[in-house]
Parts: C-alpha cells; sequence; structure tokens
C-alpha cells in the first residue's frame, strides 16, 4: 500500500476508509466494505501502512450479501425499538433462497402479524434516515458471556462461534448482536429493503428447541433493482412448483409418509424417467458406464470416506439388527459405491480414465425449517457420476463435464453462470488432505475453465469438504438462479480408500476421482423445470403430448380410434370423453397445460383430419393424421422448447 509523502501526519488511527479517501474520493464514497490483506472488513477498521486495502463496491460479488446481511441488523435493530424483550437468534444473508434476500429468528411470545410487519419497516426506515451507524465492538470471551448471561442465545453464539475475542455490533442504543460483520459504514447506505413475510422456525433447527419467529425480507441497492424483484416474484408466485405441482397431479406430500418424502403421481413420475432417458442416452454417448448401488451401507463405509467426521449433521442415525455387530445407514453420498466397484479388480493406467455413473438415490435429513417443496426434499436421485483418472488424463475429464454440462442445458434453454468454490482460506481445519493436493486440484479446475474462456466468479469457503469445485448456476426464465451442476476435483478419498492403478512405470499410483453431477437431484430439477416452463412442458417431456376432443358423445369411438393411431405412432394422448361442451374441453385442457388439442367434429371423421390448436396460439388449422404425427414427432426428435 502505497501512502503521499505529503500526507500530513495524524493522531487519530489510520483507518481504510482513510487510505481509500487518500487514493480517490468518490471511491471511498462508495465503498460498503473493504478487503484488508484479502479480508473482508468494515470500512471504519484500523489498519498500518503495510495493510493492503481495496474497496468492496456494490457491483462486487461480495456486495450485496453485505449489504442484506447488514439489513437484517437493521431489521433487528427495529424490531427491539418496538418490542424491547425480543430475544435475538441468527440473522444471515441468504443466497439463491426463493423466500428472500435475508431473515432474522426472534424470540417473542406474541407472534408478529402483517401489521407489525408495516411498522418494523417504517421503524426500519426512520433508523436508516438518521444514517445510524454501525459499530463494531470486541471484548474478550469471558467478558462477553458474563455481560450476556441473561441471554442464552447470545450466549450458545458466544460460546461456539466467538473465539477468544469476540465481535459484536451495535446500531443505535438498543442493538447489539453477536456477528463477524463486516457491515455498510451505516444505515443511511440501506436504500431499498421490503419485509415479506414471517415463518416459525426452531432454534438451530432442532425441533426440541424453542419456536422462534423468522422475518423474511430482501434488499438491493436501488429502489429500480427492489421493484423488478418483487415483479419477479410475483411472477414466481404464479410459477410455484408446489401449486402447479398439484393442478397438473404431479407429485404430492403426505404426512403418513414423511416429511421431505415426495409421491411421485403416474404424470410426474412420466417427466421424470424422460428426464432419465433423456440423460441416459447422453451419458452412453459420452462413453460412461452405468452402475446401480443399494440404498444402506455399512457405517464403517462412511468412517472411511469421512462423511462421518464431516457430514454427520445431514446423514440419518445408524441402524443396528439382531446380533450383527456391523450398523448401517442409509446412503447421503453415492461416492464411496463407486469406489467399491473401481477397487474391485486391478487397474492400469490403460483402462483410465472410468467413468461410472449412475441415478442414485439418496437421503439427507434437511431440517424442517428449510425444506422446500421439491427444492429441499430428504430423500432425493442424483444424476451422480465419477470419473477415475491419471494426472495426464484430468484435464480432458473436467473438459469433458463442461462440454456435457452446457450441451444438457442448452436443451432445456438455460444460460448459466460458474463459480470456483475453494476452501476457507482462515479455516483449513474443515476439509480432508494436506495443502498440496488442495492447490493442484485448484490449478486443474482452474486451468479446465480458462482453456474453455469460461468467466467465473471465484468463491471462498464453498468448496466440498474433501475437495474444490466448479458450481454451474442456470438462469430461469425469470431470471432467477439454480445451483445444478458441479465438478469436483478429489485427491483425497482415494487415497483413504487405498485405491490405485498400475502405471507406465509399472508402479502402483493413487488416481484422481472428479465428483460430476449436471442436473443434481431430479426431484429439484422437476420443481425448477415446473417453475422455469410454467408447468408448459415443452412437448417431447409433456407427459400429455395432445388432448382429443370429440364436439359430442356420438363421435367418441372415433376419438378412441385416432388416439389408438396417435399412440401406435408413439405419441401421448388422452381422450376427453366426457358430455361437455368443447368450449369446457378445450378450457380443461387449457388449464392442464396440454400441448396441443385436437378437436374432432363431423367433419373430421368424414374426411380423416384433426382440427389442431396449440395452448399458446389457439386455433392453426386442420392437418391429416399423418402431417400431426411428423410434426410432434420431429418436436420430440429436436427436444425443441416450445412455448
Amino acid at each position: 500500500m502505497e501512502m503521499s509523502s505529503a500526507q500530513p501526519v495524524s493522531a487519530s488511527p489510520l483507518t481504510a476508509f482513510r487510505i481509500l479517501q487518500s487514493r480517490d474520493p468518490e471511491t471511498a464514497k462508495r465503498a460498503i466494505a473493504v478487503r484488508v490483506n484479502g479480508e473482508l472488513r468494515d470500512t471504519t477498521c484500523e489498519v498500518s501502512e503495510s495493510d493492503t486495502v481495496e474497496p468492496v463496491l456494490p457491483e462486487d460479488p461480495e456486495a450485496l450479501e453485505i449489504y442484506r446481511h447488514s439489513t437484517a441488523h437493521l431489521l433487528a435493530a427495529a424490531v427491539l425499538d418496538l418490542f424491547p424483550d425480543t430475544k435475538l437468534g441468527a440473522g444471515p444473508a441468504l443466497k439463491d433462497d426463493p423466500k428472500g434476500g435475508f431473515y432474522y429468528d426472534f424470540l417473542q411470545e406474541k407472534p408478529f402479524t402483517p401489521d407489525d410487519l408495516v411498522r418494523i419497516e417504517k421503524r426500519m426506515r426512520e433508523i436508516a434516515k438518521r444514517n445510524t451507524p454501525f459499530r463494531r465492538v470486541e471484548m474478550p470471551r469471558e467478558e462477553a458471556l458474563q455481560k450476556f448471561s441473561a441471554d442464552e442465545l447470545k450466549c450458545y453464539f458466544i460460546g461456539e462461534k466467538g473465539g477468544e475475542n469476540p465481535s459484536f455490533y451495535t446500531l443505535g442504543d438498543q442493538f447489539i448482536d453477536f456477528c463477524r460483520g463486516p457491515h455498510v459504514p451505516s444505515a443511511g447506505r440501506i436504500k431499498a429493503f421490503k419485509l415479506l413475510s414471517v415463518a416459525g422456525a426452531y432454534w438451530l433447527g432442532n425441533e426440541n428447541n424453542p419456536q422462534m419467529q423468522r422475518i423474511y425480507g430482501t434488499s438491493f441497492f436501488t429502489q429500480e433493482a427492489l421493484d423488478e424483484w418483487l415483479q419477479q416474484r410475483e411472477e414466481a408466485a404464479k410459477r410455484d412448483h408446489r401449486r402447479l405441482g398439484k393442478e397438473l397431479d404431479l407429485f404430492s406430500f403426505t404426512d403418513e409418509v414423511g416429511s421431505g418424502l415426495a409421491l411421485f403421481h403416474p404424470k410426474g413420475a412420466l417427466i421424470l424417467h424422460l428426464l432419465q432417458e433423456f440423460l441416459y442416452e447422453a451419458l452412453l454417448a459420452n462413453d460412461y458406464n452405468l452402475v446401480r448401488t443399494p440404498h444402506v451401507a455399512s457405517s464403517r463405509l462412511w468412517e472411511t470416506s469421512g462423511h462421518t467426521a464431516k457430514y454427520r449433521g445431514d446423514m440419518y442415525p445408524a441402524m443396528q439388527f439382531e446380533d450383527e455387530p456391523v450398523e448401517y445407514q442409509l446412503k447421503p453420498m453415492n461416492c464411496p459405491f463407486h469406489i467399491q466397484i473401481y477397487k474391485s479388480q486391478p487397474r492400469s493406467y490403460r483402462d483410465l480414465p472410468i467413468r461410472y455413473a449412475e441415478m442414485g438415490t439418496v437421503y439427507r435429513y434437511e431440517r424442517s425449517g428449510v425444506q422446500h417443496g421439491l427444492l429441499r426434499v430428504r430423500g432425493f436421485t442424483q444424476d451422480d457420476a465419477h470419473l477415475f483418472c491419471t494426472p495426464e488424463t484430468l484435464e480432458a475429464e473436467i473438459l469433458g463435464c463442461l462440454a456435457f454440462a452446457q450441451k444438457v442445458y442448452a436443451t432445456f434453454g438455460f444460460d448459466y453462470k460458474i463459480e470456483l468454490s475453494v476452501r476457507d482460506a482462515q479455516d483449513h481445519a474443515k476439509y480432508l488432505g494436506d495443502d498440496e493436493v488442495w492447490t493442484l486440484a485448484e490449478a486443474a479446475l482452474t486451468k479446465a475453465l480458462d482453456k474453455l474462456a469460461l468467466p467465473y466468479v471465484r468463491v471462498e469457503g464453498e468448496a466440498a469438504f474433501y475437495g474444490p469445485k466448479i458450481d454451474i448456476k442456470v438462469i430461469d426464465a425469470i431470471r432467477r438462479t439454480w445451483q445444478l451442476a458441479t465438478i469436483q476435483v478429489d485427491f483425497n478419498l482415494p487415497q483413504r480408500f487405498g485405491l490405485e492403478y498400475i502405471g507406465a512405470d509399472n508402479r502402483p499410483h493413487p488416481p484422481i476421482m472428479v465428483h460430476r453431477a449436471i442436473l443434481g437431484s431430479l426431484e429439484r430439477f422437476f420443481g425448477l423445470l415446473i417453475e422455469h416452463f410454467g408447468g408448459k412442458f415443452p412437448v417431447w417431456i409433456a407427459p400429455v403430448q395432445a388432448a382429443i376432443l370429440p364436439i359430442a358423445d356420438r363421435l367418441n369411438d372415433h376419438a378412441a380410434n385416432v388416439a389408438r393411431r396417435l399412440r401406435m405412432a408413439g405419441l401421448r394422448v388422452e381422450v376427453d370423453a366426457r358430455s361437455e361442451k368443447i368450449g369446457a374441453k378445450i378450457r380443461q385442457a387449457q388449464l392442464r397445460k396440454v400441448p396441443y388439442m385436437l378437436v374432432l367434429g363431423d367433419r373430421e371423421a368424414e374426411t380423416g383430419d384433426v382440427a389442431v390448436r396449440t395452448r399458446s396460439d389457439g386455433d392453426i388449422g386442420t392437418l391429416s393424421i399423418e402431417a400431426f404425427i411428423e410434426r410432434v414427432t420431429e418436436e420430440v426428435r429436436q427436444r425443441a422448447i416450445t412455448p
């Protein structure tokens, strides 16, 4: 960091803001936080002349999360102003969450009402108008525990996450809460926000703990961006996969089966089948080997893989039967099974790469507070694959995975953005393996992205516990992002399981393992597709491609014959033989979002043609049955994305 020799000496502490101001006053004014030697800090933090100080501006990747986290604290300050006896839980910003940009959990006996949200939002604006500063306070851990001894929620965070000198933030006279920061300099920087809803949430996600009230909200740097998001949210409500799933008879959940466990009805199961068929075709074309593995395994498998140590909170408890000494667990991942298949026989470098793929169903204990229809379930199927390769073939395999993902997403009309997820630089202890293998893995992923000239954002702390990864987030029809593909390079699990291949030097070497999913959870992808298409599935995956609508009962036999001909040609059709007027039948087919409607009257019965309507364009004229079959067959062949 360079400073002008003409800068006057001041007795006041040197802060990051002063450094920025000495370089460019306008940039200093816009900065919402800083990076000091790579670490996110407040603009008011003290620095030394040898520190590297860089601004975090509103357009930077980290900025919106900091801004929303600050808005969550503004919310909490307003709640404490209006309801002084309230206790505070967690208040994070949220990434790609369907419920908004942040939340805060509150412990209070009286339920918050919609009128309360209006009052709270008004008080937030009053605090923001006063431009109240965010102030960071640090104190020794024991002093903090004593100071907040009457607040068991704060004491939990201090004890579990505070370290030796936990930090707190204040905003006005009432609000103080444990937080690592950073925050925007003052509440006046928060210009556009909206409180959205109230929901129940158990403390720490544990059903045995007290139930808190969770207020959701969102915020943006400009009112225009907020208005655009609110309009998007209104459109998203129309596309909500839970509502459409029920209306289109695709899936359901029941208390009798259990929370987070989906039941797919015939039409929903058919769509899933067609998606898997599409993936299997692509897998075989790309020289993958299909495998199939059990739903449970010995707990020893998960101990060796590291899941027991690093992933226990998301796994179901172990089961033991009779006097058998081995415990079993539902699998949260497929990778250890594919490793066992690799180990089943000796391998040579000439055999590699080996690509194993499976539509493998896994089970994870998602807390009730985070479940959301098909988007967060407890049992789901992954389009999972594991590639075993040599150092010489690693780059080609990563490039192949990226090309595979691009082709699949183009089929559904998705744009996408890419993140390179790496270790938390401050906490290596939560990851497996030494620095050398992590550096090699990260370099391989970076090189592949650079070779394809794919733009990406580097994200600290989002790596898997066994390796860094490329995450691909698709952008849906209303510009929301969804995490789908992941490509993870893993040097650790092959070593933990003792995997080997015999190299060209006739010596054993550990293979490199690439974990790869393109759609991720099929259930989640199904929910995404419902919302992306608004329930109007393209013809190739529509459960019913055409509804046959006779105008009178006397034509029902003819309709059945037409249906038979279409089914023989491979089309999926249904006949509406109800004694209803044709207008009612057309409206019903529209509500069911069927791509094509074939109206049959006396003239069509005589000529053997069909009067064709589409769900988007209405009446498009009369076609022969052969011409209609050819039209739909070609759409299916091309996997056309039709409105």
